[in-house]
């Protein structure tokens, strides 16, 4: 049995530890330190992950990605493909 896999995972949960933890830190010292505009909408989107059940957050950001939602109209136009589904051939 190959330990690839195994490897690969490590390595995608140590980027995105690091990742998440250095851009955590940096948002809760300006949070804290600093106030502007939007700081308390900011706020409820840092927070919303937390509070949020998995599949309500889920179905948002399939709205948000999908064909009407405001991403997936921008990521058609500038890919021409439709997001998170394959190009088909017309028939």
């Amino acid at each position: 049995m190959s330990s690839e896999p195994l490897a690969l995972s490590f390595q995608i949960a140590l980027v995105a530890t690091l990742v998440a933890g250095t851009l955590g830190v940096a948002l809760a010292g300006l949070m804290a330190r600093v106030r502007f505009v939007g700081r308390d909408l900011l706020d409820a989107l840092l927070t919303a992950p937390m509070v949020l059940p998995p599949t309500v957050l889920g179905y948002y950001l399939l709205v948000a990605i999908g064909r009407e939602g405001a991403i997936g109209r921008a990521y058609e136009s500038i890919t021409g493909s439709r997001p998170a589904s394959p190009r088909c051939p017309s028939s």
